[in-house]
């Protein structure tokens, strides 16, 4: 499997390649062997990039996408036209040539390797997760304990103690904030209570008679003279 030099895949560094823990974990539990082009290589870049270069110019023209869930599923119905139609360097459809691929495949793990975004962190006390410049709001009963965010291209969970306290569909636009009605709730609940109890106790206080500054002080007032 050829790729370009991706942040998430790995790179080039002292003159060799070097994939990334999670890169080298997908890549090992397939079988499969990862190789990253070099740099100012054309001719590797070619062949990664020969099959994008066709989509932007047959398939994407034109068309409107709502999702990534609608954008694969155009993508589909185009691929099965276009499989379906005579190559002309090949000598035969490509669709002809599919089950002798399959057949030189090697079988899926018994064990799915892990995809999608994971992180761990403490949730603050606005309880919301920012994953992608978009904020994902949380059950703020978990707020300061550790939560595990999990994200792939459809939805957006985090769970607590092995307990799922959010999951929302994830959002492709960019700084929105997504909110769970109940979490809103509980989260105005939670201020309010919190606000009853750090409120300061009104007390009544004593207004004393100046009169009584001046007994103590050993002075006379007379009512024409004034104090003696």
């Amino acid at each position: 499997m050829g790729v370009g030099r991706e942040s998430a895949v790995g790179r080039w560094r002292a003159r060799r390649s070097e994939l990334t823990g999670d890169c080298q974990a997908f890549r090992g539990m397939l079988g499969a062997k990862m190789i990253i082009c070099k740099p100012a290589d054309p001719e590797a870049k070619g062949l990664v990039e020969r099959f994008h270069d066709y989509l932007e110019r047959s398939f994407l023209p034109g068309r409107r996408f709502t999702s990534p869930a609608d954008f694969n599923s155009q993508l589909t119905e185009f691929l099965a036209r276009a499989n379906s139609r005579r190559h002309r360097v090949l000598g035969c459809r490509p669709m002809d040539r599919i089950d002798a691929d399959r057949q030189a495949m090697l079988k899926l793990p018994p064990v799915r390797p892990v995809t999608g975004w994971q992180h761990s962190m403490r949730l603050p006390r606005d309880h919301y997760l920012r994953f992608d410049s978009n904020d994902y709001s949380v059950d703020p009963a978990v707020i300061g304990r550790t939560i595990q965010a999990r994200a792939d291209l459809s939805r957006v969970q985090v769970w607590c103690e092995g307990q799922l306290v959010a999951e929302h569909q994830r959002l492709w636009a960019r700084h929105q904030t997504v909110s769970e009605f109940d979490h809103l709730v509980a989260g105005r609940l939670l201020r309010r209570d919190r606000v009853e109890v750090v409120r300061p106790v009104q007390t009544e206080v004593e207004i004393r008679n100046l009169a009584d500054y001046d007994t103590a002080l050993g002075l006379s007032v007379d009512a024409d003279h004034g104090a003696a």
